[in-house]
């Protein structure tokens, strides 16, 4: 199965490299947020305004400064949570119970995509920078949650989080993943540089969200950048374009 030049609202983009197909591919790993499902639906708004209120109340500051410090530790410890317990010490699953204690009814139902991560052959799992009783919700309100082997959560990763590179180590140790035989799926362009490096195929989900810098840039790209094999705004008409194959008159069919 044969990439296909990749997309994004600006139009095509051409690769930086030979694009990579999936036809030796037989683990899929996908982050969770704004991945699995569309980040328009906005449900990590609710996780972004709720570690802002915590963060507020947890140090006593008013929520203007928590803000602040929300994402001043999001960007220089790759999450929140990092940097709040490296600069304040503290424990993380208070953190993870409040932030994630959200309301789910803006998750639509995914049935396509679920029938295509079904059909993708091999294992799949889901790897996300928050706490698996959060992915579970999520990838159970979608549809999706029994097709996944695992999930490695931030906990599984002893709170190391992506993009640092030993949290992708500790995934491939712990799920005895194969890397050169696995495709990473992610929202974040810097979290699939590690990925590249460890052998992986990497697909960048785009969309208009932003909420760091990394996302800013690539407004600027001509091309995709080298780590990037890559990129969509539609993860279900990706993988059936793409990775199935599924052609109109299938479709059509069905």
């Amino acid at each position: 199965m044969a990439g296909r030049e990749t997309t994004s609202a600006a139009g095509s983009l051409p690769p930086a490299v030979t694009v990579r197909g999936f036809d030796h591919i037989d683990t899929w790993i996908f982050d969770l947020d704004n991945t699995l499902y569309p980040a328009s639906c906005d449900l990590f708004s609710q996780v972004d305004h709720r570690m802002g209120a915590f963060i507020s109340k947890t140090l006593g500051v008013p929520y203007e400064h928590a803000r602040h410090l929300q994402k001043a530790y999001y960007r220089q410890f790759g999450t929140t949570l990092a940097g709040l317990m490296k600069v304040h010490k503290l424990k993380p699953e208070p953190f993870l119970e409040y932030v994630h204690d959200i309301d789910l009814s803006v998750l639509p139902e995914l049935p396509e995509l679920a029938e295509r991560i079904a059909r993708l052959p091999g294992r799949k799992l889901i790897f996300t920078n928050g706490s698996r009783r959060h992915a579970e919700n999520v990838a159970r309100k979608i549809g999706v949650l029994d097709l996944f082997e695992d999930i490695c959560d931030i906990a599984a990763c002893e709170f190391v989080p992506k993009p640092d590179h030993s949290a992708f180590e500790r995934m491939v140790r712990k799920h005895d993943v194969r890397t050169d035989v696995s495709a990473m799926f992610e929202d974040m362009p810097h979290n699939l540089e590690s990925p590249h490096l460890l052998g992986m195929t990497t697909v960048f989900v785009h969309s208009d969200y932003v909420d760091h810098p990394a996302q800013l840039k690539v407004r600027d790209w001509r091309k995709l950048p080298e780590h990037i094999h890559h990129m969509t705004q539609d993860l279900t008409d990706f993988l059936g374009q793409n990775v199935l194959r599924i052609d109109s008159e299938e479709r059509f069919l069905r």
